[in-house]
Protein backbone atom coordinates (compact mmCIF):
# COMPACT_ATOMS: atom_id res chain seq x y z
CA UNK A 1 0.00 0.00 0.00
CA UNK A 2 1.57 3.31 -0.62
CA UNK A 3 2.33 5.68 2.24
CA UNK A 4 -0.22 8.45 1.21
CA UNK A 5 -3.05 6.08 1.55
CA UNK A 6 -2.05 5.38 5.34
CA UNK A 7 -3.26 8.84 6.61
CA UNK A 8 -6.18 8.38 4.38
CA UNK A 9 -7.32 4.85 5.71
CA UNK A 10 -6.15 6.03 9.57
CA UNK A 11 -8.52 8.65 9.33
CA UNK A 12 -11.45 6.49 7.73
CA UNK A 13 -10.54 3.84 10.95
CA UNK A 14 -10.82 6.71 13.58
CA UNK A 15 -14.30 8.58 12.03
CA UNK A 16 -15.65 5.21 11.79
CA UNK A 17 -14.52 4.22 15.79
CA UNK A 18 -16.01 7.02 17.29
CA UNK A 19 -19.17 7.22 15.05
CA UNK A 20 -19.66 3.74 16.59
CA UNK A 21 -18.96 4.71 20.17
CA UNK A 22 -21.21 7.41 19.90
CA UNK A 23 -23.86 5.75 17.81
CA UNK A 24 -24.04 2.57 19.62
CA UNK A 25 -22.82 3.29 23.04
CA UNK A 26 -23.69 7.22 23.26
CA UNK A 27 -19.91 8.08 24.12
CA UNK A 28 -18.13 10.39 23.09
CA UNK A 29 -14.51 8.83 22.02
CA UNK A 30 -12.23 11.28 23.83
CA UNK A 31 -9.31 9.90 25.28
CA UNK A 32 -8.51 12.12 28.15
CA UNK A 33 -12.46 11.33 29.27
CA UNK A 34 -12.27 7.78 28.97
CA UNK A 35 -9.08 7.03 30.47
CA UNK A 36 -10.01 9.43 33.27
CA UNK A 37 -13.60 7.71 34.03
CA UNK A 38 -11.56 4.87 34.14
CA UNK A 39 -8.99 6.32 36.86
CA UNK A 40 -11.63 8.10 38.98
CA UNK A 41 -11.63 5.03 41.54
CA UNK A 42 -8.00 6.38 42.45
CA UNK A 43 -8.34 10.35 41.84
CA UNK A 44 -11.27 12.52 42.97
CA UNK A 45 -13.83 13.16 40.88
CA UNK A 46 -17.01 11.21 38.91
CA UNK A 47 -17.31 7.83 39.57
CA UNK A 48 -16.82 5.33 36.99
CA UNK A 49 -18.65 2.08 38.22
CA UNK A 50 -20.41 0.82 36.13
CA UNK A 51 -19.04 1.48 33.04
CA UNK A 52 -15.47 0.27 32.81
CA UNK A 53 -15.91 -2.41 30.79
CA UNK A 54 -15.99 -0.73 27.78
CA UNK A 55 -13.35 2.21 29.25
CA UNK A 56 -11.27 -0.63 29.30
CA UNK A 57 -11.68 -2.29 25.97
CA UNK A 58 -11.24 1.23 24.03
CA UNK A 59 -8.25 1.63 25.37
CA UNK A 60 -7.01 -2.01 25.00
CA UNK A 61 -7.69 -1.54 21.53
CA UNK A 62 -5.78 1.99 21.11
CA UNK A 63 -2.50 -0.07 22.92
CA UNK A 64 -3.39 -3.59 20.88
CA UNK A 65 -3.95 -2.54 17.39
CA UNK A 66 -0.46 -0.95 16.82
CA UNK A 67 0.63 -4.39 18.48
CA UNK A 68 -1.24 -6.29 16.06
CA UNK A 69 -0.29 -4.33 13.11
CA UNK A 70 3.33 -4.92 13.86
CA UNK A 71 2.86 -8.31 14.27
CA UNK A 72 2.39 -8.66 10.64
CA UNK A 73 4.03 -5.52 9.34
CA UNK A 74 6.68 -3.16 9.80
CA UNK A 75 5.95 -0.49 12.25
CA UNK A 76 7.09 3.26 10.47
CA UNK A 77 10.42 4.44 11.76
CA UNK A 78 8.88 7.36 14.43
CA UNK A 79 11.45 10.07 15.05
CA UNK A 80 10.99 12.17 18.23
CA UNK A 81 13.40 15.45 18.15
CA UNK A 82 12.99 16.05 22.05
CA UNK A 83 14.16 14.55 25.04
CA UNK A 84 12.74 12.83 28.32
CA UNK A 85 12.13 15.67 30.26
CA UNK A 86 10.94 17.93 27.53
CA UNK A 87 8.40 14.95 26.74
CA UNK A 88 7.54 14.49 30.39
CA UNK A 89 7.00 18.71 31.08
CA UNK A 90 4.66 18.35 27.57
CA UNK A 91 2.44 15.39 28.86
CA UNK A 92 2.08 17.00 31.34
CA UNK A 93 0.93 20.25 30.24
CA UNK A 94 -1.24 18.18 28.12
CA UNK A 95 -3.24 16.66 30.90
CA UNK A 96 -3.65 20.10 32.81
CA UNK A 97 -4.44 21.49 29.30
CA UNK A 98 -7.66 18.51 29.15
CA UNK A 99 -8.60 19.21 32.75
CA UNK A 100 -8.93 23.07 31.73
CA UNK A 101 -10.69 22.46 28.47
CA UNK A 102 -12.79 19.94 29.67
CA UNK A 103 -11.41 17.45 27.16
CA UNK A 104 -8.73 16.84 24.68
CA UNK A 105 -7.63 16.57 21.22
CA UNK A 106 -9.82 13.78 20.33
CA UNK A 107 -13.15 14.67 22.70
CA UNK A 108 -13.18 18.50 20.78
CA UNK A 109 -11.10 18.20 17.59
CA UNK A 110 -12.47 14.80 16.10
CA UNK A 111 -15.95 14.43 18.13
CA UNK A 112 -16.58 17.69 19.08
CA UNK A 113 -16.18 19.55 15.62
CA UNK A 114 -18.10 16.56 13.59
CA UNK A 115 -21.40 17.67 16.61
CA UNK A 116 -20.65 21.17 15.24
CA UNK A 117 -19.98 22.07 18.74
CA UNK A 118 -19.20 25.56 19.16
CA UNK A 119 -17.54 25.12 22.71
CA UNK A 120 -15.27 22.40 20.87
CA UNK A 121 -14.62 24.63 17.78
CA UNK A 122 -13.27 27.58 20.54
CA UNK A 123 -10.77 24.60 22.22
CA UNK A 124 -9.83 23.29 19.32
CA UNK A 125 -8.70 26.65 17.98
CA UNK A 126 -6.87 27.28 21.36
CA UNK A 127 -4.96 24.38 21.70
CA UNK A 128 -4.01 24.48 17.85
CA UNK A 129 -3.15 28.30 18.05
CA UNK A 130 -1.03 27.42 21.63
CA UNK A 131 0.65 24.56 18.71
CA UNK A 132 1.40 27.05 16.34
CA UNK A 133 2.79 29.87 18.99
CA UNK A 134 4.81 26.71 20.65
CA UNK A 135 6.25 25.30 17.67
CA UNK A 136 7.39 29.07 16.59
CA UNK A 137 9.07 29.67 19.76
CA UNK A 138 10.82 26.55 20.17
CA UNK A 139 12.08 26.95 16.10
CA UNK A 140 13.68 30.47 16.96
CA UNK A 141 15.43 29.44 20.33
CA UNK A 142 17.11 26.31 18.83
Amino acid sequence: MSAYYAPLIGGIMIGLATAMLLLFNGRIAGISGILGGLLARIFPGPSAEGDSSWRLAFLAGLVGAPLLYGAFSALPNVQVDAGTGTLTVAGLLVGVGTRYGSGCTSGHGVCGLSRLSPRSLVATLCFMAAGFVTVAIVRSIT
